[in-house]
């Protein structure tokens, strides 16, 4: 199986993107819509990503990430971020999403927890924004495939995700905690 789910060349440009963001509490107000959009962008384009995609993004509390992450993984405990694609790995055997016929790459959904990005923020000792940026490239890199479920995955991965976080922290645009 491969690495990712798209053939995807490398972008030099930022993807063009449909980027739907919610902040529920305890994040409404706490993090820019700018800035966001920024993160997904540039993981887009680290990943190669040169068509226009669909993506929503939700920053949410623990008590909603816990729900979901119970109701749709049956784990039942808060996590940093869950990604929700529209497609499924190739072999899988899920019904696949039927995407609609608009030359749109419907990606899905990633929901972050807010608090949860807050605690390790604190226990790696780097700021909340960093980790925001590693939960924001993870979770869009799982939706274009991307895993850590076996080492060599991983490791690609982890390299696509630090190649995401350079973009993402390249040049003097929004900031995380800018003014909305």
């Amino acid at each position: 199986m491969s690495l990712a789910r798209y053939d995807l060349r490398r972008a030099s440009v930022m993807a063009d993107c449909n980027l739907s963001i919610r902040m529920e509490k305890p994040s409404h107000g706490l993090v820019a819509r700018a800035w966001l959009r920024k993160a997904v962008e540039a993981t887009l384009a680290a990943a190669g990503v040169s068509r226009l995609v669909d993506i929503s993004l939700l920053i949410a509390g623990d008590e909603t990430v816990h729900a979901l992450n119970r109701d749709y993984r049956g784990v039942d405990r808060t996590t940093d971020v869950l990604a929700f694609a529209f497609s499924e790995p190739q072999g899988s055997q899920e019904q696949p999403f039927v995407m609609p016929p608009d030359g749109i790459l419907h990606l899905g959904e990633v929901i972050i927890s807010y608090e949860q990005a807050d605690r390790q923020a604190g226990e790696q000792r780097h700021p909340l924004q960093q980790e925001l940026a590693l939960l924001v490239a993870h979770g869009v890199l799982h939706l274009l495939g991307y895993d850590h479920d076996e080492p060599e995955a991983e490791k690609a991965m982890k390299a696509m995700e630090a190649t995401a976080l350079a973009a993402i922290q390249s040049d003097n645009g929004p900031r995380a905690d800018a003014v909305l």
